[in-house]
Order: C-alpha cells, then sequence, then structure tokens
C-alpha cells in the first residue's frame, strides 16, 4: 500500500509528465507563444515602473510597445541597407577569395600537410559540383512546387508573424495576475519550494536575457566597428554582427568573427600588418568580454560551464528544433538552479551526513609486500614492510 506521501509524490510526476508530454507534442505551434512570451518577460519589469508613477496597466503596456516598436523599426531601417550593401559587397568581392583560396591557401595547406595535390583541385571541385546540380534543382523544384501548390507554410509563416506582438500585448497586460494564478494553483505542501525556486529563477533569467542581450549588442557594435574602422575590412561590419550574435555560446563568436577576418584581412591586403590589426581587435575584444561585459552586465548568477552551455544549445535543437535553440540557455539556467537546490537537499539528507560504521576491510594486516624491479643490470628483488594498524585501546587517564 502506498502511503499518502509517496501518493502525492505520484500524482505531482504524473502532472509533470503530462505538461512535458503537452510541450513536446505541441512545440511545432509554440514559436509564436513562445517568442511573444519572451517580449513579455523583458517589457514587465518597464511596465512595473510605469505602474509605480501612477500610470494603468494598460497604458503602461501601450507605453512599452511604442517603445518597442519604434526601438525595432529604427534597428530595421539602420541595419537592412548597411548589411544589404556589406552582402553585395562581398558578392563582389568572391572571386577575390577563390582566386586567394585557389593559389594561395591551398597551395600552402598541400606543402604543410603533405596532401596529394589533386586534394584542392578546383578543377575537379568545380566539375563535381555541377553533376550535382541537376539533382540539388530537382529537390529546389519539388520543394517550390509543393509550397506553390499548397501554400499553407507560407500563410502560417505569416500567422506566426502576426500572432507574435498580438499575443505579446495580451500577455504583457496580464502578467502579473497570470503569475498569482499560477500561483494559487499550486499545491500548499510544496507552494513555498517553487516560490523561492521561482524567485531565484527569475533573477538568474534576468541576468541572463537582459545582460546577455546587451553583450551580444556591444559585442557586436565593437567588433564591427574596429574591423571596419581600424582594421579597414569591407566586410568589417557583417563579421562583427555575426561575431557578436554568436557569442551567446562560448567563443563560438570570438571563433568565427576571428578566423573570417584573418581571411577577409589576407585576402584584402595579404600582408602581416593588417592580419596583427585584427588579431589585436579581438584580443581586445575578449578582454572587453571577460573583465568588463559580462561581470557588469550578466554577473556571475548563472555559473554554466561552456561545456554545458554547448551541449545545451545542441540538445535544444535536437529535441524542439529552433525553439529549442531559442530557450536553451534560459532553460539550462534554470535547470541549474534547481541543481543547486537538489544538492543542498542532498547534503542536508541522511544518505549524506549518516556516518556507517568501520569497514573491517580497511583493518586488516598487510604484513609484507614484495617487489620485483627490472633493470638493465638484472632483477633486483626489495622487499617492503607495512606495519599494521593497532587495535589496542587507548589508555586510560
Amino acid at each position: 500500500m502506498l502511503t499518502q506521501e509517496n501518493q502525492r509524490r505520484w500524482q505531482l510526476l504524473a502532472i509533470l509528465a503530462v505538461i512535458v508530454f503537452l510541450l513536446w507534442r505541441l512545440a511545432p505551434m509554440l514559436m509564436p507563444f513562445v517568442v511573444a512570451a519572451m517580449l513579455a518577460y523583458l517589457g514587465d519589469p518597464l511596465a512595473d515602473r510605469l505602474e509605480r508613477v501612477g500610470m494603468g496597466r494598460t497604458l503602461a503596456v501601450s507605453i512599452v510597445f511604442l517603445v518597442l516598436a519604434l526601438v525595432l523599426t529604427g534597428a530595421l531601417l539602420l541595419l537592412i541597407p548597411l548589411i544589404s550593401h556589406q552582402i553585395e559587397n562581398l558578392i563582389q568581392n568572391v572571386p577575390r577569395y577563390v582566386d586567394w583560396a585557389e593559389h594561395t591557401a591551398w597551395p600552402w595547406l598541400q606543402a604543410k600537410l603533405h596532401l596529394d595535390p589533386r586534394t584542392f583541385d578546383s578543377d575537379r571541385m568545380i566539375a563535381t559540383i555541377k553533376e550535382h546540380i541537376g539533382s540539388v534543382g530537382g529537390i529546389a523544384g519539388q520543394v517550390l512546387g509543393k509550397v506553390s501548390r499548397s501554400g499553407l507554410g507560407v500563410v502560417l509563416w505569416l500567422t506566426n508573424l502576426v500572432l507574435i506582438p498580438v499575443v505579446a500585448f495580451y500577455l504583457l497586460r496580464d502578467w502579473d495576475r497570470l503569475v498569482a494564478a499560477i500561483d494559487r494553483l499550486l499545491p500548499r505542501l510544496i507552494q513555498p519550494t517553487i516560490a523561492h525556486l521561482a524567485r531565484e529563477s527569475d533573477a538568474v533569467l534576468g541576468a541572463f536575457v537582459r545582460g546577455q542581450l546587451l553583450v551580444m549588442l556591444a559585442l557586436g557594435v565593437y567588433y564591427g566597428g574596429t574591423l571596419s574602422l581600424v582594421a579597414g575590412l569591407s566586410v568589417g561590419v557583417l563579421i562583427g554582427m555575426i561575431a557578436g550574435l554568436l557569442s551567446f555560446v562560448p567563443y563560438l563568436g570570438f571563433i568565427t568573427g576571428f578566423g573570417a577576418a584573418i581571411i577577409a584581412a589576407l585576402v584584402q591586403y595579404g600582408d602581416w600588418t593588417h592580419v596583427l590589426i585584427v588579431c589585436g581587435v579581438f584580443i581586445v575584444g575578449q578582454l572587453l568580454e571577460g573583465y568588463v561585459l559580462v561581470p557588469k552586465l550578466v554577473g556571475e548568477k548563472i555559473g554554466l560551464h561552456p561545456v554545458a552551455v554547448i551541449f545545451a544549445v545542441l540538445a535544444g535543437g535536437e529535441l524542439f528544433g529552433f525553439i529549442g535553440v531559442l530557450l536553451a540557455l534560459p532553460a539550462a539556467s534554470v535547470v541549474m538552479v534547481l541543481l543547486r537546490y537538489l544538492m543542498e537537499r542532498y547534503r542536508q539528507s541522511d544518505l549524506y551526513t549518516e556516518e556507517g560504521e568501520a569497514d573491517p576491510a580497511l583493518h586488516e594486516t598487510v604484513a609484507e609486500v614484495d617487489v620485483a624491479v627490472s633493470t638493465a643490470a638484472g632483477t633486483v628483488e626489495t622487499t617492503t614492510v607495512i606495519e599494521p594498524p593497532s587495535h589496542e585501546p587507548p589508555a586510560q587517564p
């Protein structure tokens, strides 16, 4: 017979299993709601501040949405022409990159790695690509034909795009009431623990989401500006933006941006001076990120190891696709809060604190150990004597 406590535990596990199953099954349609919830979470502190100065919730949310819309529109008006110009510049310089790879990079790799000269045969690679162009075109035609016949994918994409601001507005307006309603639904037995973990998770998420976005923005502006103005790279802004966007994964933004900038400097200038300038730009960027931006904007509350970050992103993408990648690091930070709580509970449990009886095997007498050492002159046998532990009772005072 199950005790009442065990029954409650099985009920909670069943409820949790149903929630996880529903999230997994509904993952394909959750993207607009997830993005809307993230926007509402980001805008809730500003709406709360406006409420504290005497505004109504609906008016405060409307002002927040107006500010977000203006910021987003301004960013698009600024970035779209800039990105278009950078992409056009990159496309125009593609022949230079191909020529550099064919006559500089590939011969150097062949000489250093002692590879077969045909390994990087550009004519053979181009011929191989041409052989597969037909199959690629056939696949693309099938995909486009399917989309054009049904049109369902385009309609769903547009619907999701329209749903995001609508859902975000209502979620932001009713955010505090939704949180209070969820709190009232929690079983009273676990409500204090869940409330405590929710407050810690909120602090961690606030530090991560808002702080990491600012770090990505700052790194993108720094790398883009310095690579363009200091290093003089024609595609410096594009490389800087990519490095900033990928900086949420430790070292990924640095490695991607540094490699692309080195190649761009070699192709555009072909000297060591600009390569050293690029190295200096990324060294300063790493110091700026590690000692200024992350400590000031993100802090040490998350405590995720770089390997854990990479695993979380890959696992999220494997399980839930784009939504999983989007939520991987926030979910991992919440998991870290839960793991710290479970570790503290474990350290306070009898399993950790209770001391057992002495192991009899530790008191066995080992009198001698014979060791044979082989040397060039022959075999030398030695004997090591280990004193047995004393079992005599302590002397009485």
